[in-house]
């Protein structure tokens, strides 16, 4: 499955409930199916919107008198005209049962503003930065792989993406594959971005949890690259709570501090999740 919808706002649905006060109300302006799990979309971007490269919002559908709103990190990097997002499809999940069948034209609301700790300015300035990843948590990295800044502050970047199956990871293969022909920063990626995919359950090219494969040196060996080094390297993280946990251990007894925007150090975690 790998669908696509483009603006037409002809057939938009009206609105059942008033916009609530204090959020933006945009239009969603193209969707993408890329498996029965999986979509991303495309909304309009508020004027008056500003936040980092990395962060998240808060968003939801106006289908309530008291909708429900869950964190989604932008997608889209901030000099983006769009705001885009990448999310899970939870059959009964409380917004993503019904975010999932948004239409082109559909109205997403979200609220005002924008906060966490997957941006570059939380880290202190490194050779090597890597994304570490799974499943949606990859949103926040496509923002900032898209970001000049990010390639000012770093000169290598290596993209992890796990998921359980090899569909899963067709959105952060279309995105890196993308990366240099993109007008704004495509000289500036050329050779300085590696993806690095693994499954956990459809057999693949390279199968396992990202923390084993670092733990067996295997991740080194692939990519050919000298280990983690809190001296010369910089790590986020955002997934699963699992991969959280495990790979922010990992990282700790290697020598790695958390950073934030007050005490930029040497690897950041986003505790933020979508239901």
């Amino acid at each position: 499955m790998n669908t696509i919808s483009t603006l037409n706002t002809a057939g938009a649905r009206p609105l059942q409930f008033p916009i609530p006060a204090n959020v933006y109300a945009e239009t969603v302006v193209s969707v993408k199916h890329y498996t029965d799990r999986l979509f991303s979309f495309r909304i309009t971007r508020p004027q008056s919107l500003r936040f980092r490269s990395g962060e998240f919002v808060m968003i939801g559908l106006p289908n309530a008198e008291k909708p429900v709103f869950r964190a989604y990190s932008i997608a889209s990097p901030a000099w983006d005209d769009e705001l885009e997002f990448f999310s899970i499809k939870v059959p009964d999940g409380p917004l993503t049962s019904q975010l999932q069948k948004i239409e082109i034209g559909d109205t997403v609301i979200m609220r005002q503003k924008s906060t966490g700790t997957l941006v570059v300015d939380a880290l202190t300035p490194a050779k090597r930065l890597f994304m570490i990843s799974t499943g949606t948590g990859i949103a926040p990295f496509a923002s900032l792989l898209r970001d000049p800044d990010t390639y000012e502050k770093f000169d290598q970047v290596v993209l992890t993406h796990t998921c359980r199956d090899n569909a899963e990871l067709t959105y952060g293969q279309e995105l890196v594959a993308e990366l240099e022909n993109d007008p704004l920063i495509g000289e500036l990626t050329g050779g300085r971005v590696t993806l690095y995919n693994s499954t956990t359950r459809e057999g693949s090219e390279r199968m396992g949890r990202i923390t084993a494969l670092i733990g067996s040196g295997k991740f080194y060996s692939d990519l050919g690259i000298d280990k983690l080094d809190p001296e010369t390297d910089r790590i986020m993280i955002c997934g699963s709570m699992h991969m959280l946990r495990d790979v922010k251990e990992l990282a700790e007894s290697l020598g790695f501090q958390e950073g934030s925007l007050h005490h930029p150090a040497s690897f950041v975690v986003e505790r933020a999740f979508v239901g």
